[in-house]
């Protein structure tokens, strides 16, 4: 079921309803509300990936019941292995099998063998698998950390694993923030409501308004690139850049606005990271769930910066690799990936990575310096660059796209509409929320006003009913 479709209008009043006046006086009842919503919210996709979320909620809550039983190391350990091993080869599975396979066919190519006939799945990706995957696994290793107590309760642990506000595109939640609210008896706060209400409106209104406008006009760019100038094609990386973080940043606004509409508090995922000053603090802003996630689970048990330098970079690099591997069964995401890592590493060096640590651009007024607009512009630039490869269908179109902008900067096509009609202002209203993302403390008339003028321009496209991005990884 997509968020901005007829369906989840009809859908999210009706829970929520059923939620605060039928069940509100049962804490159980409202978790098996819950969890019935976010299978019918899942299963409207695809009914039959169900399975695959109800064995991973099995499979997990079980191996948290063993762990937390024992007091062997060695018991435990195995334990967590089993849990990894079972989501991870799912998700592999079902995620990178078709990629292996056609890697190593395209390298025993490469040394002149030939194969004829190779096995390959035809079958669909399950929607959020590696969201979801990446949610259970925070349980059983957090558990096996002793850094949070498994719950006996079944209804509520299957209500963490599958809670559909951020089911299939994030943020990627702990199990140590989520499950205890889930364990919880909520009280409905308006004050809290109407901020989920302003989350949604503006989430709606980055995807159907700004995201699903540029959508074409990045996809006739990115299929006819051949045939482009170089200025088209930046200008269409740029739009590409807009339309990915409207559209996963708009996502992750109506999930946190509608879990507040049910009592629940999500993480923040993202931070107008287009206004970011370097690569260090652009992840510090871009996907927080999944930076944050791979840091706590992967970075700092490899080592993290414990090592000295070389082993610290060595860390740095298998984390953007993994990274742009999680995104997707493709060798673009990889380079994406790499090219992150290698804009990252000069920061490191220089020990500068954290200097934007506590800090937004411009911060005691609304006017950057010369330095901060230098900085973000140079920080957009690299970073819109990466993004044709994530954009690409393959590293050599990647290339080829990048070699026309730089070989062949002539500018024939105009898109002043899209860019003073839909980025500029947008970019705009960004910059003065840019201190306060969960939208809290803006003023009430001016919201007012800004809503008024986002429901109208999303009522007027709405229906296309476009998928999100996010929705494939």
């Amino acid at each position: 079921m997509l968020f901005n479709s007829i369906e989840f209008l009809l859908f999210l009043p009706t829970v929520f309803l059923l939620y605060w006046f039928v069940f509100a006086g049962s804490l159980r009842l409202q978790n098996v509300l819950i969890l019935v919503s976010s299978y019918v919210f899942y299963g409207w996709w695809d009914y039959r990936f169900l399975l695959l979320i109800f064995l991973s909620t099995i499979v997990d809550y079980i191996i948290g019941q063993s762990i937390d039983s024992t007091e062997s190391k060695a018991s435990r350990r195995s334990l967590l292995y089993v849990s990894m091993i079972f989501n991870l080869g799912v998700l592999g599975f079902f995620k990178y099998f078709n990629f292996f396979i056609d890697s190593w066919v395209e390298l025993l190519d490469s040394f002149g063998y030939k194969v004829e006939d190779t096995f390959t799945l035809q079958i669909i990706l399950p929607v959020g698998i590696s969201f979801y995957t990446f949610q259970t696994m925070s349980y059983t290793i957090d558990v096996y950390r002793r850094n949070l107590k498994p719950t006996k309760d079944f209804i509520s642990f299957a209500s963490f694993v599958s809670f559909f506000p951020q089911l299939v595109a994030g943020p990627i939640e702990r199990a140590t923030n989520l499950l205890p609210q889930i364990l919880s008896k909520r009280q409905f706060n308006s004050g809290i409501a109407i901020q989920g209400l302003r989350l949604i409106v503006w989430g709606m209104f980055k995807k159907v308004v700004i995201a699903d406008s540029l959508a074409p006009v990045v996809d006739n760019i990115f299929s006819n690139y051949h045939d482009l100038d170089g200025g088209t094609l930046f200008f269409g990386a740029i739009f590409f850049a807009f339309q990915i973080y409207c559209d996963f940043s708009g996502y992750s606004d109506i999930a946190i606005g509608v879990s507040k509409l049910f009592g629940f508090e999500l993480m923040s995922n993202f931070k107008f990271p287009y206004f970011s000053r370097d690569i260090g603090e652009f992840w510090r802003r871009w996907h927080i769930s999944l930076s944050t996630w791979f840091r706590d689970y992967l970075y700092i048990p490899v080592g993290g910066s414990r090592g000295g330098k070389w082993v610290s970079l060595r860390n740095i690099f298998v984390i953007f690799l993994v990274s742009g591997f999680w995104h997707g069964a493709n060798w673009t995401f990889i380079i994406w990936g790499l090219i992150h890592a290698l804009l990252y590493v000069p920061s490191f060096i220089l020990s500068t990575n954290r200097r934007f640590v506590s800090s937004v651009v411009a911060e005691k007024n609304n006017i950057p310096s010369v330095r901060e607009l230098w900085q973000m512009g140079s920080n957009f630039f690299f970073v819109t660059l990466a993004w044709v490869f994530f954009r690409s269908e393959s590293t050599v179109m990647a290339w080829d796209y990048l070699k026309r902008i730089f070989l062949d900067f002539s500018y024939h096509i105009s898109f002043k509409d899209y860019l003073f009609f839909y980025i500029l202002p947008f970019v705009i209203v960004e910059w003065f929320l840019r201190k306060d993302e969960r939208l809290s403390n803006v003023n009430k008339f001016v919201w007012l006003v800004l809503t008024l003028v986002f429901l109208v321009l999303i009522f007027a496209k709405f229906g296309t009913q476009q998928s999100f991005i996010y929705f494939q990884f």
